[in-house]
């Protein structure tokens, strides 16, 4: 089979393709041919070494897929050759074929296309746990998202608003601002590009506060980092949930008086590993996000797609902050 490899520390530019061995399902494991792969911001911080897992090289990046089930293994019961699935691989994924856990591999609906699905678990599944888990977000309440036009962030736009919340979507561009608008997003705010000066710094806040109102955000879905997220916080309302999800734009430094001063809390939100130790958690929120999907409150917003050769291309593309939606690679 095909598969892009990181055989070495670097850029998207340093991936190659080539020719490699078919894996095989062992016990309890599923061997899945791929239609397509979402693409995610850990793609881009792996094959650099800067994401929490460092994979033994050489491996194939792409941490969803979507496909067909071609065999499986000893003890595999829900199942079954032919079967049309999601998997959630954590890397391995920008290949034709991959092995995944049974548990890990999630039925499609019928109607749901490969490029869609390859684009929903991680995105949905992290701003899901985010928003419900770890944010507690109530209906009535205002939610603040940053970085909205992207993957995990529209993702959190759509299903604030199918939770019942007040959207406010913080982007980079008034292209991106008409693009949330569509999405649900009620109001948005948008910001300038980074770094920032002291003056900087303060209208960024300042931008914030308008959006937000007097009583400022109930919760706060911090996707982008950097300068942004002490900016955003000063936004925050009394006893206010501030998520800690990404920093493209940087690991930011929080001054802590700010908590103190709104009584408010910073949490973080780490899906792989909840999803690691949490199954049973994780099939349920699965299931209710298939039922917004079923419903029509949420659907993946596939922006661009490359074929597997190009997939370099693809993560160089989100790393760029470019997307807006999904970027998948496909197989076909």
């Amino acid at each position: 089979m095909k598969a892009i490899l990181s055989k070495a520390v670097g850029g998207p530019e340093t991936l190659v393709l080539e020719e490699v061995a078919d894996p095989k399902p062992g016990p309890g494991k599923v061997l899945l041919n791929i239609k397509a792969c979402g693409v995610n911001y850990p793609d881009t911080l792996m094959i650099v070494d800067k994401y929490q897992f460092k994979p033994e090289r050489p491996y194939s990046p792409g941490g969803e897929v979507a496909g067909i089930v071609e065999a499986v293994g000893e003890n595999v019961t829900k199942v079954r050759v032919g079967d049309r699935v999601i998997g959630s691989t954590g890397h391995g994924g920008m290949a034709e074929k991959v092995v995944v856990d049974e548990f890990r591999c999630i039925p499609m609906p019928d109607n749901m296309p490969f490029d869609e699905a390859s684009a929903f678990i991680l995105t949905y599944g992290t701003s899901h746990y985010a928003l419900k888990d770890r944010g507690e977000l109530k209906p009535g309440e205002t939610l603040l998202v940053l970085g909205a036009a992207g993957g995990v962030g529209l993702a959190a736009v759509e299903l604030g608003k199918a939770m019942g919340a007040r959207v406010i979507a913080g982007v980079s561009s008034q292209d991106k601002a008409d693009f949330v608008r569509t999405h649900g997003a009620d109001d948005v705010v948008v910001y300038p590009r980074g770094p920032f000066d002291k003056d900087g710094k303060k209208a960024l806040a300042d931008l914030f506060k308008k959006a937000c109102g007097e009583k400022g955000a109930d919760v706060i879905y911090d996707g982008v980092g950097g300068d942004y997220a002490e900016a955003s916080l000063r936004a925050i309302g009394w006893e206010g949930r501030f998520l800690v999800v990404g920093f493209p734009a940087g690991i930011p430094a929080i001054p802590l008086n700010l908590t103190l001063l709104k009584s408010c809390q910073i949490i973080g939100v780490f899906w792989g590993a909840w999803v690691a130790r949490n199954n049973k958690g994780f099939g349920e929120s699965i299931a209710e996000l298939m039922d917004f999907y079923k419903k029509g409150l949420v659907k993946p917003h596939v922006s661009e797609r490359f074929p597997l050769a190009r997939a370099g291309d693809a993560i160089a593309h989100l790393a760029a902050r470019k997307a807006m939606g999904k970027v998948v690679v496909t197989m076909d």
